[in-house]
């Protein structure tokens, strides 16, 4: 019989980074969340935490706490079906920096007001939110993938369109005699960080081939990633809520004209019952297909 007690210290240590914190968080010493995990390790008859710093769960850790947190989303849905206490969920998610930015807070906007649930957002690359996800890290995750995982639910979010933009004047610049895959790797591109795969897609659905290699700003913030490319730095994908209306005014101009890469958004969570996630998933569900394009 697991105690969950000693489960909770673990996912504290996890959580927090480190011991001291999570025994202030825990309201006990140090050394009673140290006695703990090893009173769990040796019931498991296994280590499930590396020492390093910060600490990190081993194979069998990430397992014990994906069925700890589990455990613990049903039991907080149950006494609020239940009426036995006010009780406040945290969900940790995952989200890509481009929705975090645009639609994700007015979707879920009508469950915040509500006050019960507290978001723990992991932001990154649609494809890494889809692995957080496998390990356990979260129970959600906005992600371009299509295929849920075993234990996992999924259902469509929407799309977003992305365009390849730059000014003017950097397309006179770096582009007199049009756009290619040979002037695209000598002209300055910016990119949000090294797993951001966009340019390789766009160049792959529309020149036929990736580019072997790009030179390149990585800048991961939605906002300050625009702002290089309006400013004239560089050029960049840029999804259409973000570039609409410079490209209107023509202060942007799309590289290859009418090019539109759409990317389909997903909603994968656990398959589980259990009352804060149901009301969170049927919440940013409907807010999204209000906030993205429905296909």
């Amino acid at each position: 019989m697991l105690e969950y007690k000693n489960i909770e210290a673990l996912a504290k240590v996890i959580q927090e980074k480190g011991f001291e914190r999570a025994a202030r968080v825990l309201f006990v010493t140090q050394s009673a969340v140290s006695q703990r995990i090893r009173q769990l390790e040796d019931s498991c008859g296994q280590i499930l935490l590396s020492r390093t710093t910060p600490p990190t769960p081993t194979a069998a850790g990430k397992a014990l706490l994906k069925h700890y947190q589990q455990v613990r989303l049903l039991e907080e849905g149950l006494s609020s079906e239940l009426s036995v206490a006010a009780t406040v969920t945290t969900l940790a998610i995952g989200i890509n920096a481009d929705s975090l930015a645009h639609w994700f807070i007015a979707a879920i906007g009508p469950i915040l007001q509500h006050m019960n649930i507290l978001l723990d957002l992991r932001v990154d690359d649609q494809e890494e939110t889809h692995r957080y996800l496998k390990e356990g890290d979260v129970v959600g995750c906005v992600t371009t993938e299509a295929n849920a995982i075993q234990g996992c639910r999924v259902e469509k979010l929407g799309t977003l369109n992305y365009r390849l933009l730059a000014t003017s004047d950097f397309i006179d610049l770096w582009f007199p005699r049009g756009f290619s895959l040979k002037t695209a790797q000598r002209a300055p591109a910016v990119i949000f960080n090294r797993r951001d795969r966009l340019h390789d897609q766009f160049f792959e659905t529309f020149l036929g081939i990736p580019p072997e290699s790009l030179v390149a700003h990585y800048i991961p913030s939605p906002e300050q990633f625009f702002a290089t490319i309006a400013a004239g730095y560089c050029y960049g994908m840029v999804p259409d809520w973000q570039g609409k209306q410079l490209l209107e005014t023509g202060q942007l101009q799309e590289l290859i004209p009418g090019a539109v890469l759409p990317i389909d958004l997903y909603w994968h969570c656990w398959n589980l019952d259990a009352q804060p996630l149901r009301e969170f998933s049927d919440q940013l569900l409907a807010g999204a297909r209000k906030q993205l394009l429905n296909n």
